[in-house]
């Protein structure tokens, strides 16, 4: 099937539409999320809970968080952790407080 380049642009365009405007909207606010995660340590618990309170609020916020350690668009406060052996080896429970810039 043959697709010219300015098809192709226009399905991109509006796929990045479809997925902004899966983002929730709540500019100059704040929501606490809370998540759980499961790791070998202690360490890496928190890292999976931190991604998954993320995921929860933004994969665009997410997805730059991973690649290079910002939220852009977001401050992502302090987290606080409740962790306890099980599991494969820690579980960690956690919240925080993201606030849309």
């Amino acid at each position: 099937m043959f697709h010219s380049k300015s098809s192709v642009k226009l399905a991109a365009l509006a796929g990045a539409m479809l997925v902004a405007s899966a983002a929730p909207s709540f500019a100059g606010s704040c929501v606490t999320k809370a998540a759980e995660g499961t790791g070998s340590d202690e360490k890496a618990a928190k890292f999976q809970v931190d991604e998954a309170l993320l995921q929860a609020v933004d994969w665009g916020a997410w997805a730059a968080w991973m690649a290079n350690g910002t939220t852009p668009g977001y401050n992502y406060g302090p987290r606080k952790y409740n962790c306890k052996k099980g599991g494969i080896g820690v579980v960690c429970r956690g919240q925080a407080k993201i606030c849309k810039l």
